[in-house]
């Protein structure tokens, strides 16, 4: 039985187009982080090098970047 709330609810609901690339979503996940292997995951400092490789390193707690580049 479809009663008013839900009547109203189905006209307000609009089609939208969802289109998400997952491949793409993971790889922007993972571009700060290293695995630590069996699916986990671990903070990586975000300084970049002339050349736009990453420092590898432990981040500093609550901090984006290690003791070397703060």
């Amino acid at each position: 039985m479809i009663t008013r709330s839900v009547s109203r609810y189905l006209e307000k609901k609009g089609d939208y187009e969802v289109n998400i690339d997952f491949d793409e979503a993971s790889v922007a996940w993972k571009a700060n982080k290293k695995s630590t292997g069996n699916g986990s995951y671990k903070y990586i400092c975000e300084h970049k090098n002339k050349l736009g490789r990453k420092c590898r390193k432990d981040p500093i707690p609550c901090w984006n970047f290690c003791s070397k580049h703060i």
